[in-house]
């Protein structure tokens, strides 16, 4: 990893992003829904990151990948926009509008040592997304966009809860793909909030597919 400190006002500012970038994770904006690529190194980064973003709650996670392109193949409607990817504990209430700035003075940055259990999630219960539909539920994930950047925001739980089906993606991908070549692809879907309908206040779209590229081309 990493490690930036910005001043913005009276408030210091830390980033943490991973080193080297992930080459194949890309993420883009395709209007209606919001959709991830991943391969199996990538999606194993991603898993990391989303741990310590759930153990972090004093840090920023950035994943500078909008100039990664998609594997070939991938079709879209329209023209969707690539975005990078930033993780953030909700109390640090850092206003996204802000982003642009802090992102242009990150300079270098400091090298720094960040270890998760490889096993995280996997004691999340399956029962996680039913917790998620009950009104009294609170820990869910935000989702906003700005300078081209989409901001996942929640609480430990929150994370830890969608993380678990990150976890899953990475386990049971590769043997998903094997054992069944022609049962398409293999996902997890991440939602925002506790609404039904597909975009945010904020007119960002509510759903994160994340998909398993078992063989990427780029």
């Amino acid at each position: 990893m990493r490690i930036h400190k910005v001043r913005l006002g009276s408030n210091e500012i830390r980033v943490a992003r991973p080193a080297p970038i992930p080459a194949r994770l890309a993420l883009r904006d395709e209007g209606h829904w919001l959709s991830m690529h991943a391969d199996r190194g990538g999606a194993e980064q991603l898993v990391a990151l989303w741990s310590l973003a759930a153990r972090s709650a004093h840090s920023l996670v950035h994943l500078p990948i909008r100039a990664n392109a998609a594997p070939d193949g991938v079709v879209s409607e329209g023209l969707p926009t690539s975005l990078d990817l930033v993780l953030l504990h909700h109390s640090l209430q850092f206003p996204t509008g802000s982003w642009k700035e802090v992102r242009a003075r990150l300079g270098t940055g400091a090298p720094q040592v960040a270890e998760t259990p490889h096993d995280d999630f996997r004691d999340e219960s399956a029962t996680a997304s039913q917790r998620r539909l009950h009104a009294a539920h609170r820990d869910h994930l935000r989702f906003d966009i700005a300078a081209h950047t989409l901001f996942v925001v929640g609480s430990s739980t929150a994370f830890r809860e969608h993380g678990a089906a990150l976890r899953g993606l990475v386990e049971e991908a590769p043997s998903h793909m094997h054992r069944r070549r022609n049962a398409g692809h293999c996902c997890a879907e991440l939602s925002a909030g506790p609404w039904s309908r597909p975009r945010t206040r904020r007119n960002v779209p509510t759903l994160l597919h994340v998909q398993y590229c078992a063989d990427w081309h780029a």
